[in-house]
């Protein structure tokens, strides 16, 4: 953990089906004595959605929604906008397999004390939304594209539909029926759990300034819990798969959950491809089954064995945390004998920020014109002459996006890795810039 500046971190341990263990280790925050423990709460992060999608398929196995419908049939509040004289269809199906072709791939978060932003805001890209409106860029259902977007879009259409709170809502669906009692998508955390939760941390280890971002984006990035929780919505999975008579869902909506829907980038654990909210691993038939976290400060893994009935929840609160969520899930995998378990080198580092340097830089659109491209923490600063800086927030390894303009940024790479080209998207025209400060450097 000090090799990592991670703080603080707990697991749980899932056997046959059931927690064996729920342990916490390190501190809740760098220079304080308070421990982590089993009931210490952290940021589930993208965890967040496969509990959301979870949520939604209770709704379809009771008649309220169709997967296979055009979400714009069952939404009021707010519409999938259309490109032009193109309006795109896309279904419940494909936003839990992140496959409906939808922008924002995630979410910076906020500062404690800032104005939060409405989901309609959220969606919308209007102030104070720190992000760009969700829209469809690409044709739905042809491939895989991470898409935090559109579980928002999946949580406007639960409020729609039922006339409840979000909040409200994934409690009785999920969070109660499961015994989840310290799990909450409440944004910003109520400030009587303060000192139950972890505090984020940068990844050189210091606390984040107001102990934490927060995500008003529920569904997406909203859920604060505990590992132990998060097993119990994985052994629910479990018991699920099994036909069992007190099963959270049905067999049918349940071999469909973890039916692979399309290939994916390849994660921790070996999952390669998704189902309907969760990544899901395994040859010649997936067995595994799980979804990783990434908020700021906080760093987590859940994966489990749909057969066999193990698999574990690691949680840290630290930005270097995933290189030891994986050193702890490969050494459990070893020495817990996990069937056909997939080790993996722990990365580097997997934050968004710490890889944005190598984008700053000057480029040169005109012989008269320069373009200068900074770093404002999560964001990218573009300076044109005679305009002041605009912010643009990352959408995907090489994309960025204003929240202000109706302007796209798209970065080119040479053979040898180094960043060689901005190339600027606006009113249907590509603008090229290449990089002239001689700072072309790597990753």
């Amino acid at each position: 953990m000090v090799h990592y500046a991670v703080p603080g971190a707990a697991l749980a341990l899932i056997v046959d089906r059931e927690v064996v263990l729920e342990r916490g280790y390190g501190v809740q925050e760098a220079g304080r004595s308070d421990p982590v423990t089993a009931t210490t709460r952290f940021q589930a992060c993208s965890i967040s959605k496969p509990v959301a999608v979870l949520g939604m398929l209770r709704l379809v196995e009771r008649g309220v929604l169709d997967l296979d419908v055009d979400v714009n049939d069952l939404l009021g509040s707010w519409q999938v906008p259309p490109n032009a004289s193109w309006q795109p269809r896309i279904t419940l199906r494909q936003i839990a397999s992140h496959s409906a072709g939808l922008t924002v791939s995630g979410f910076p978060g906020y500062r404690s004390d800032a104005r939060l932003p409405t989901l309609t805001q959220i969606l919308t890209g209007s102030a104070p939304a720190n992000t760009p409106g969700v829209r469809v860029d690409t044709f739905p259902g042809v491939q895989f594209r991470y898409a935090g977007g559109g579980t928002m879009v999946l949580q406007q259409v639960l409020e729609d539909v039922t006339e409840r709170p979000f909040r409200e809502l994934m409690h009785d669906l999920v969070l109660g029926p499961l015994g989840m009692t310290r799990s909450d998508y409440a944004q910003p955390l109520p400030r009587e759990l303060h000192t139950a939760a972890a505090t984020a941390h940068y990844s050189d280890g210091t606390p984040v300034r107001g102990g934490w971002r927060v995500y008003p984006e529920l569904a997406a990035a909203g859920l604060w819990t505990t590992p132990g929780d998060l097993a119990r919505y994985a052994i629910a999975v479990q018991r699920a798969c099994r036909g069992m008579t007190d099963a959270i869902l049905g067999a049918e909506l349940t071999e469909r959950m973890l039916t692979p829907q399309i290939r994916s980038i390849h994660r921790l654990g070996g999952l390669d491809s998704i189902g309907l909210g969760l990544f899901l691993g395994g040859q010649p038939e997936p067995t595994y089954f799980g979804h990783s976290g990434d908020n700021q400060g906080f760093k987590c893994h859940l994966l489990a064995h749909r057969d066999a009935g193990n698999g574990a929840v690691v949680m840290t609160n630290g930005d270097g945390g995933h290189a030891l969520v994986h050193e702890i899930l490969n050494a459990l995998g070893r020495e817990m004998e996990w069937p056909d378990y997939e080790a993996a080198e722990p990365p580097e580092n997997t934050q968004m920020g710490v890889a944005l340097d190598p984008f700053t830089g000057v480029y040169e659109l005109r012989s008269d014109a320069r373009v200068s491209v900074s770093r404002d923490g999560d964001y990218l600063c573009v300076h044109v002459p005679g305009q002041r800086a605009a912010r643009f927030v990352r959408l995907s390894e090489t994309e960025f996006a204003s929240v202000a303009l109706d302007t796209t940024l798209t970065f080119s790479r040479a053979a040898d890795e180094r960043v060689t080209e901005l190339i600027l998207h606006q009113n249907g025209d590509e603008l090229s810039c290449r990089r002239i400060d001689g700072a072309a450097v790597g990753r």
